[in-house]
């Protein structure tokens, strides 16, 4: 798993109007292959009478999964041109469509590339790009005469918390970045001077920032 990456929070949707055209670009956070189909169908399905229903997507750590259609616009045109859009953004698992609904005059082969390319822009917008950081679970079991301090120190290093279970001790759910998950386990032992137990569990990913 990629320590992090940038995708869009959810998805939303942004006209804009190129010489009489209209552009929407549709954006849709997606994991898999057949997600990013079935958006893509979905898209097509409301926008039926639309000219043009142009789209690309990447999928995978490593952008293994990389796909457009011109959807009938001249080949390079449309497709290709969003894809660009989602690379130089360096976004990962997302799918775009920019609709087209012809205004009756011609743009030729640039004025496409751009319209399409300020199409993809407009879905990125309405979708808001985001990081997010990969972190790990690092359950922390200690007797409750440790609660105040522990919970103090990490306020202060604004470690990210998850829920707290009371039992006959008080086991914290830490969620340091993966990365610092040993510096953050050898701190957490000194700062209790080796009195907690202390256990590793998932890798989750949380928004960058909140």
């Amino acid at each position: 798993m990629i320590e992090r990456y940038r995708t869009v929070r959810g998805s939303g949707q942004l006209e804009i109007v190129i010489k009489k055209s209209r552009f929407i670009g549709h954006i849709m956070p997606v994991s898999t292959e057949e997600e990013a189909i079935a958006f893509i169908d979905d898209i097509k399905k409301k926008h039926w009478n639309a000219t043009h229903n142009c789209s690309a997507y990447m999928i995978g750590e490593r952008d293994e999964i990389q796909k457009q259609s011109d959807d009938g616009e001249p080949s390079g045109t449309a497709g290709k041109p969003i894809l660009e859009v989602i690379k130089n953004q360096q976004l990962k698992n997302v799918a775009i469509v920019v609709t087209r609904y012809f205004g009756g005059i011609m743009l030729g082969a640039g004025g496409l590339i751009r319209a399409y390319t300020d199409g993809a822009v407009a879905a990125i917008e309405a979708g808001e790009a985001i990081a997010k950081v990969l972190h790990r679970e690092v359950f922390v079991e200690l007797d409750y005469t440790w609660l105040g301090k522990v919970e103090n120190e990490l306020r202060g290093r604004e470690v990210r918390t998850g829920e707290t279970a009371f039992t006959d001790k008080v086991t914290l759910t830490c969620l340091p970045p993966d990365s610092e998950t040993e510096a953050f386990i050898a701190w957490i032992t000194d700062l209790t001077q080796g009195q907690s137990r202390i256990t590793e569990g998932q890798r989750l990913y949380f928004i960058e920032g909140e």
